[in-house]
């Protein structure tokens, strides 16, 4: 039996529980493929799955949510794929390994002229972005949105995707280093987090915001639904500081009758089509140098557990990549 290395966590819980085990290799199913993986991309689902707030069914269990990599075997019935193919894909979970299986659907061919690892870096966070600025709320010139966490993975791409759609853009940081990297990236204002509801309606001169991008969750939930203007959008889509408590519906109507949404990826490519649409227009936008992608950190397998403790303490800016050759 092949083996390769993987991350596995027998108990949800700490970082330390995430161990570096030889497992074997997955045989592709029926209507998957097999992908040697390159690179696998850091996100804050992730921990969401290591801690348990998102329970894995099976245990243990493998985690991470994006990767790229090369195709190296074929499961039965799969068309439209070739061993030696480039591909990536999100929102299938076990990625902090050396191989993959994932149903061939959900699988992207890499063009040309992009490398596997900056591959990995789109999918889930620009997918994210895609979805959040065309779908969710289709940004468009004359609007104004809150972006938080403006220095982030997200966010760096949020604040760019929405200038190039010509949006005005307010984003909130932690530091002034994070600011810096914020106003690179084209964001109108930046705040901190203290009193930024305040700020925000004083510069939108009273009225606020058509949109908050939230995904913070429980420390910046209120202060956004503040943010809004009336019948604004919240769209909550992370729980950095933790999940949002449950929120009583008289609380939008007392705001000025707010729409509240929580988003997840998944849903927003549920067929072929929406996905290849989603992931290619943010692989173009990169090849044409419409966005620019920050890697923060780069890590091994080894160092999965450091990549945890560094996005959950909100050390790094931009893009956290595990390479997994």
């Amino acid at each position: 039996m092949s083996t390769m290395k993987a991350i596995r966590i027998h108990t949800p819980g700490p970082e330390e529980n995430m161990i570096l085990e030889d497992v074997a290799i997955p045989s592709p199913k029926p209507g998957e493929a097999l992908v040697k993986l390159e690179a696998s991309g850091v996100n804050f689902i992730d921990i969401y799955f290591r801690t348990g707030l998102y329970p894995a069914p099976e245990k243990p269990f493998l985690i991470g949510m994006e990767g790229a990599g090369v195709v190296t075997a074929l499961g039965e019935g799969v068309t439209g794929l070739q061993v030696g193919d480039r591909v990536a894909f999100a929102s299938q979970r076990g990625s902090y390994a050396q191989y993959i299986s994932v149903p061939a659907w959900m699988l992207v061919p890499v063009p040309a002229g992009l490398d596997l690892e900056m591959a990995a870096c789109l999918m889930l966070q620009g997918m994210t972005v895609h979805y959040l600025t065309h779908s969710t709320f289709p940004l468009a010139a004359g609007h104004t949105c809150l972006v938080h966490a403006a220095s982030g993975g997200v966010g760096l791409l949020l604040v760019q995707v929405a200038k190039m759609l010509g949006a005005t853009v307010i984003g909130t940081v932690s530091t002034d280093a994070k600011e810096q990297l914020a106003r690179q990236a084209g964001a109108d204002h930046v705040l901190r987090y203290d009193g930024f509801s305040a700020q925000v309606k004083e510069l939108t001169g009273g009225k606020g915001v058509d949109v908050v991008y939230d995904s913070v969750g429980k420390d910046t939930f209120d202060g956004s639904l503040d943010s809004l203007k009336p019948r604004g959008m919240m769209v909550t889509f992370g729980n950095a500081s933790g999940p949002v408590p449950p929120v009583a519906p008289l609380a939008l109507t007392q705001r000025g009758s707010l729409f509240l949404t929580r988003p997840k990826l998944a849903d927003y490519t549920l067929t072929r089509d929406e996905l290849l649409l989603r992931a290619g227009d943010v692989m173009r936008w990169k090849l044409d140098n419409r966005i620019q992608v920050h890697i923060d950190r780069r890590y091994s397998l080894a160092q999965a557990a450091q990549a945890h403790q560094d996005l959950a303490g909100r050390k790094t800016s931009g893009k956290l990549i595990i390479s997994t050759t």
